[in-house]
Formats: C-alpha cells, sequence, structure tokens
C-alpha cells in the first residue's frame, strides 16, 4: 500500500482535493486535526507546551490556538520547538493509523509535510498550488477571524511553492480556472495502478 502525502501553503485547497479522494474510497489522514487533537488529549504534549509557551495556552482544561499562534509565529525559535515536539507524535500517530487500512493507497494531508521532513516517509508527494491573493481570499472566508496580515505572517512561515516543488511527484493546480476534478481523477487513477 502506497503512503501519498498531500502538501500545499495555507489556502491552496489540499482538503478539497483530500474530500474528493475521499469519496472515491480513499483513507484520509489529517496531520492538522491530529496535532489538535493530540494538544488536548497527550498529557505529556501538554506539560511540554505549557513549559514552553506559558499556562495561557490552556483556558479549563482546554487548548487555545489562537494563544500558542499568537507566540509562535514570527518567532522562528518558538516555532522550531512546536514542529520538533509535535511533527513526530504526528507521524507515529499515521503509522498506526496507515497499518490498519486497506486500500491501493493512503494518504496524509500536512500543511507541513515537506518542512517537518515527513515527506521523507512517503512513497509520493503531491502539491497543490494557488496565487498566493487567491489562497489569502480563501483563507479570509474560511477564518474571518485572522486579518490578512496574520495570514501573510503564516505564510511566509510555510514552503513556497518552488521549494515543495522540488519534492513533489505530481502538483494539481487549484487556481479556481483551471478544471480541478480531470487533475484529481488523472492522480487517482494513476496511484490506483500502483504506478
Amino acid at each position: 500500500m502506497l503512503s501519498v502525502g498531500i502538501t500545499g501553503g495555507m489556502g491552496s485547497g489540499k482538503s478539497l482535493v483530500c474530500k474528493v479522494l475521499q469519496a472515491w474510497g480513499i483513507p484520509i489522514f489529517c496531520a492538522d486535526n491530529e496535532a489538535k487533537k493530540m494538544y488536548n488529549e497527550n498529557e505529556h504534549l501538554r506539560e511540554q507546551l505549557v513549559n514552553l509557551y506559558g499556562q495561557t495556552i490552556y483556558k479549563n482544561n482546554c487548548f487555545q490556538p489562537a494563544e500558542l499562534s499568537r507566540k509562535v509565529f514570527g518567532n522562528e525559535q518558538a516555532l522550531s520547538q512546536l514542529t520538533a515536539l509535535v511533527h513526530p507524535l504526528v507521524q507515529q500517530a499515521f503509522e498506526q493509523w496507515r497499518a490498519n487500512q486497506h486500500a491501493p493507497y493512503v494518504v496524509q494531508e500536512a500543511a507541513l509535510l515537506c518542512e517537518s521532513g515527513a515527506h521523507t516517509k512517503m512513497n509520493f508527494v503531491v502539491q497543490v498550488t494557488a496565487p498566493q491573493d487567491v489562497r489569502i481570499a480563501r483563507v479570509l472566508q474560511r477564518s474571518p477571524h485572522l486579518t490578512k496580515q496574520q495570514i501573510e505572517q503564516r505564510i511566509l512561515h510555510q514552503w513556497t511553492d518552488a521549494q515543495r516543488s522540488l519534492y513533489a511527484h505530481f502538483t494539481i493546480t487549484n487556481d479556481d480556472k483551471t478544471a480541478l476534478l480531470p487533475q484529481i481523477l488523472e492522480l487517482h487513477t494513476t496511484l490506483q495502478s500502483g504506478i
């Protein structure tokens, strides 16, 4: 069974591509959702996060993502520490999840697939691309609590399409002009064949 990583910048449309593949029976592991779950459920991780970033990242025993984001985005060292803590746990969870799947291939959806080094564990990497102005507009629409400046700051901490393309075996263009479904179907057909 192949492991396929789907990545792309914030607002590129990774989740949309994954929803289509999931509708076609492909198991999807969302690394971001798994990390969010761990922030609340993994006691050891919680202790480490509080030691690094302070008690304010939990309120009434519940993780506060906005507070953590405020502390790490714009602080290279804090972001690196967070990545080093969380990504190995997420990758371990992916491997355990993968062992219980039955499909021609499985997908790990991860914004920081390449940045975290998880791309090295994948048989194939798929990059979803879109122009930055389109991505920002999408994120503003789905996350009205974020400002344009906050989104741009987060994008700065992600790899560029050019950097990810060095590791991508496939690229899907999601620019609101190019037909998306035929690209996903071609990818799916290729991956189902086992290459």
